[in-house]
């Protein structure tokens, strides 16, 4: 058993690619998503992080010195730049590539796994990441579609004032909180926007929510966030 473990030329050409593989896996299902980083930037972390395992086990191997995971634990916590970089917050302070990030780390966990020569961790690991990215999806979007809590972004209608709306939606049975004013230089001075958390105070879907929004007079635009 300890025989596949050991760094060969055999090892290093399987381990590679099989970063490629599960790395390419992962990426191609977020590429399929137009997301910020696909099947390219997940294949080059997981065999980027695979080589500098590679690398660890080689010099602890050949001269007998140093730590077998120094190098790997290098990795782990400085692909976050790379993470960050596909995180944005929106002009309505919608957070989004919280997904993304969190798939490359795991992509670069796997290649670690896989240069040092544990296959079976990185191809279960692998596999429950790319599930969690694809079949997980649904049910995470079942989910929030269920949640009677949304954040939205609304305008009013030009001479409707704050004020009106939050009396409209009190009388519709809706709580409005945390309301941020927004200013969009492309929309007229008149016209009221804002950011705002609103809760259904009877039982009610979430569609029915935004229908209810909708419904209130006043309301000119609805994005829910």
């Amino acid at each position: 058993m300890l025989e596949i473990r050991e760094l060969t030329v055999t090892a290093i050409v399987v381990r590679i690619l099989v970063a490629v593989i599960l790395g390419g896996i992962i990426g191609m299902e977020r590429g399929m998503k137009n997301r910020p980083a696909g099947l390219r930037t997940y294949m080059l972390v997981c065999v980027g992080a695979c080589v500098v395992m590679m690398i660890n086990q080689y010099t602890y191997q050949v001269y007998g010195v140093g730590d077998p995971v120094r190098l790997g634990a290098q990795v782990v916590s400085g692909i976050g730049f790379l993470g960050a970089g596909t995180i944005i917050v929106t002009s309505h302070n919608q957070i989004k590539g919280l997904t993304t990030a969190a798939g490359l780390w795991a992509s670069a966990c796997i290649g670690l796994a896989i240069g040092i020569g544990l296959y079976e961790i990185a191809v279960v690991g692998g596999a429950a990441v790319f599930l969690s990215l694809t079949v997980l999806h649904g049910w995470d979007y079942y989910m929030r579609s269920k949640t009677r809590i949304i954040d939205a972004y609304i305008e009013l209608d030009t001479g409707v004032s704050l004020g009106t709306f939050l009396r409209n939606a009190r009388d519709a049975d809706l709580a409005v909180s945390d309301v941020q004013l927004e200013r969009d230089p492309g929309i007229a001075e008149e016209t009221a926007s804002f950011l705002a958390t609103v809760k259904g105070k009877k039982k009610m879907s979430q569609i029915q929510l935004i229908q209810a929004l909708k419904k209130l007079e006043g309301v000119k635009y609805l994005e829910v966030l």
